[in-house]
């Protein structure tokens, strides 16, 4: 038996489902991580467009249909490993000033996935410009942590995985970012203050 089929036996069944390229679990999944990686995106870096975090979203999952055969977990684990290979395309992009070369599509790829449209940060969570302003205020770890933990809901573990952080270090900086912002909460607009953002940690 080789390595791969081995590596099956920690896969839920989504994931070997997508691992043979079944375009109803590609799209399970596309529905339940596109529109948070869009948000996430747009998040880290607030003066982008939202098209840039499409784009970014989109190599990310034709990375992620080219590797998902190193992948081995579940669903949720799937989340944690995405958002990695999304944090590593942003990298790249910063550190080419947002000039990507042109490569070669994989059109099957593309057809296996067969998205639906992502939806933009402003249908997934709804936001306030302040909010926006305010997160733009943290800190780049601590911005990157709370919109994963707290914006978009993912948990400690897959927050980790997309990070490259420990669970130690996730909590102080959430700790850290969440006291911050309760700072910055005296000076939001009163219909601001009830954000669930700012309910956490009181």
């Amino acid at each position: 038996m080789s390595a791969s089929n081995r590596g099956d036996e920690r896969d839920d069944p989504l994931v070997s489902a997508a691992k043979q390229r079944d375009p109803d679990a590609w799209r399970e999944l596309y529905r339940a991580h596109a529109g948070r990686l869009v948000v996430w995106l747009a998040h880290r870096s607030p003066g982008d467009a939202t098209a840039a975090a499409e784009d970014l979203g989109a190599e990310t999952w034709l990375t992620a249909a080219g590797k998902i055969h190193d992948f081995h977990g579940n669903r949720e684990e799937f989340g944690g490993w995405l958002f990695g290979i999304a944090r590593r395309h942003a990298a790249n992009a910063r550190r080419t000033s947002g000039r990507r070369a042109t490569t070669p599509t994989d059109h099957d790829t593309i057809a296996l996935l067969h998205p639906e449209p992502v939806r933009g940060p402003d249908s997934v969570v709804p936001e306030r410009a302040w909010l926006r302003e305010a997160l733009a205020a943290l800190s780049a770890r601590e911005r990157d942590v709370i919109t994963c933990l707290e914006v978009i809901g993912m948990d400690v573990a897959a927050t980790c995985a997309a990070l490259g952080m420990s669970a130690v270090a996730v909590r102080v900086t959430r700790h850290r970012g969440l006291k911050r912002l309760r700072r910055l909460l005296g000076e939001a607009p009163q219909r601001d203050r009830g954000h669930p953002v700012f309910q956490h940690g009181k």
